[in-house]
């Protein structure tokens, strides 16, 4: 009989800030002999540098980067290599996010705190070109699907936003004002006003004091949940 064939070496590029979360991942992910990391990026430039040169079957990424948010990076790689799946790896509440990566393309979504059997489940669920969240999320977003009105009326106001609203919104709740913002985000000073016009009204908030105040005890309350 013929020699079995070897399972071809998936290769994986770590998009992350944190070294130790890139370290982690690297060796769990080497752990598996079909699995290989081949490029890491700390930040946004680099990961979407690595993204145009490197020959890759997945991008594991996160959403909080230092040049750019991971959010904005997806769309970006999306642009570039719209068939390469990316699967998010974020510190923050899925149900705040999830749904904003996979409308942005995404193909999965899974939170840092998770171990390390579901991390491998969740690639290679999204390498067989399938969608990954948690079962949590999977029913909210069936839900919503199937137009509740329960999900309707409990919906927050902040999901109107749109991504880079949502992205203003945060930085607002972060304490940043407009010039601080429109400089994190490399955008004008008016381009930002204009999204704070927008925000404020999808939030039904009159005028810019109720607007930081709404967008600090979101912060605030999303950092205790």
């Amino acid at each position: 009989m013929p020699p079995k064939s070897k399972a071809p070496v998936r290769r994986v590029l770590i998009v992350d800030d944190h070294p130790m979360m890139r370290t982690g991942l690297a060796q769990l992910i080497g752990s598996e002999p079909d699995l290989k990391v081949v490029a890491e990026a700390d930040n946004a430039r680099q990961g979407l540098e690595a993204v145009s040169k490197q020959a890759l079957d997945l991008v594991l990424l996160d959403i909080s980067l230092p040049d750019k948010s991971g959010l904005e990076l997806l769309k970006d790689i999306r642009a570039v290599r719209p068939e390469l799946p990316v699967l998010v790896v974020s510190m923050h509440d899925e149900l705040v996010f999830a749904e904003r990566v996979l409308r942005a393309g995404g193909r999965g979504y899974i939170m840092k705190q998770e171990g390390g059997q579901k991390y491998l489940q969740a690639i290679r669920q999204v390498l067989a070109g399938q969608i990954y969240v948690s079962e949590k999320m999977s029913a909210r977003i069936l839900e919503s699907l199937s137009g509740s009105q329960t999900e309707k009326t409990g919906a927050s106001p902040v999901q109107r936003l749109s991504d880079r609203e949502f992205e203003v919104f945060q930085l607002i709740g972060q304490g940043l004002g407009t010039r601080e913002i429109a400089q994190r985000l490399h955008l004008s000073v008016k381009t930002i006003e204009v999204h704070r016009i927008n925000i404020k009204e999808k939030l039904a908030v009159k005028t810019a004091t109720e607007l930081v105040r709404f967008a600090v005890r979101w912060a605030d309350a999303q950092a205790k949940s």
